[in-house]
């Protein structure tokens, strides 16, 4: 039972971010935690939800995730390139610490669920939502469900057509030609020389990542058929980027899809609606769907 309030821990790279909020979403108080080695910085995170006295915790992290509530290595943070954090059981270790019903889930599917619950995508059933920065990262909502599956998934890694003028080789070490390859923050940064949010008059830019993104969207579109599909990270606090994608994905799909939701792309693929708070939020979603399940 919620008495008062529930936590969230949207645990990244970078930091990770902490709040506190009631169960209606609202965020009462939050911090930021620089993400060093795995002791520390999660130490640091459960003093700060200790002090609060929270009744339950969800946590959205970056991955590769074990999301198989059977697995023996369920709530573990596998192999990531995170120097140090390998196999860190990110919900053992906050079960021990805090005592207290524990929701876990993707980074990106905890802002899905963000928006699912508190944002512009409520009322909705089947959403996709894609983060576009220092990767790609996709969360999937179908049937109301969030998508596990297997693992979680990598739709970051999707392969995609290079336009012919484009001789770029890809950023990703694992793929020549995907999504996280071509149209990553860190592949605009390598292209073209600056980061993307200097780059901001270079149309030139844009048309390029455009290109690649419409591809993505044609494809979710094919084998999801969402309702819904939400672009957020950096990369996309580029606005001009939306009317290109959207222009781009209909010339794609070239009139093979025939809904209104196609011919009302402009509130079809949208940008994100909580101001940066979405995972934050869908953390508070995992921790209340953390206590009926353990209810």
């Amino acid at each position: 039972m919620i008495k008062k309030y529930i936590g969230a821990l949207e645990a990244g790279g970078t930091k990770m971010v902490c709040a506190v909020g009631d169960i209606n979403g609202n965020i009462i108080d939050k911090v930021r935690i620089p993400t060093t080695t795995p002791d520390e910085t999660l130490r640091c995170c459960f003093d700060y939800f200790l002090e609060k006295n929270i009744d339950a915790l969800g946590i959205a992290s970056f991955g590769p995730l074990d999301l198989n509530i059977n697995s023996d290595t369920y709530g573990y943070i596998t192999t990531t390139p995170k120097p140090g954090w390998q196999f860190t059981d990110l919900v053992g270790m906050a079960s021990k610490a805090l005592d207290v019903p524990i929701g876990f889930d993707t980074d990106v599917n905890g802002s899905l669920l963000g928006e699912v619950t508190f944002g512009d995508a409520r009322g909705f059933s089947d959403v996709v939502y894609y983060t576009f920065g220092t990767g790609v990262g996709v969360g999937v909502m179908s049937g109301g469900r969030l998508v596990h599956g297997m693992m979680h998934p990598e739709a970051g890694h999707m392969l995609v057509l290079p336009r012919d003028d484009d001789r770029y080789h890809g950023h990703c070490s694992f793929h020549r030609f995907c999504l996280e390859g071509m149209a990553s923050g860190p592949a605009i940064e390598e292209r073209f020389g600056e980061k993307g949010e200097l780059l901001s008059e270079r149309m030139d830019v844009w048309e390029l990542e455009s290109f690649y993104i419409a591809q993505a969207m044609v494809n979710t579109i094919l084998m999801l058929s969402p309702q819904r599909i939400i672009l957020g990270g950096g990369v996309m606090e580029q606005r001009s980027l939306f009317p290109l994608i959207r222009e781009k994905t209909s010339a794609f799909l070239n009139g093979y899809i025939n809904t209104k939701e196609i011919s009302d792309i402009d509130s079809y693929i949208v940008p994100a609606s909580l101001n940066g708070d979405q995972g934050i939020k869908g953390c508070f979603k995992l921790a209340l769907d953390s206590v009926k399940y353990a209810e």
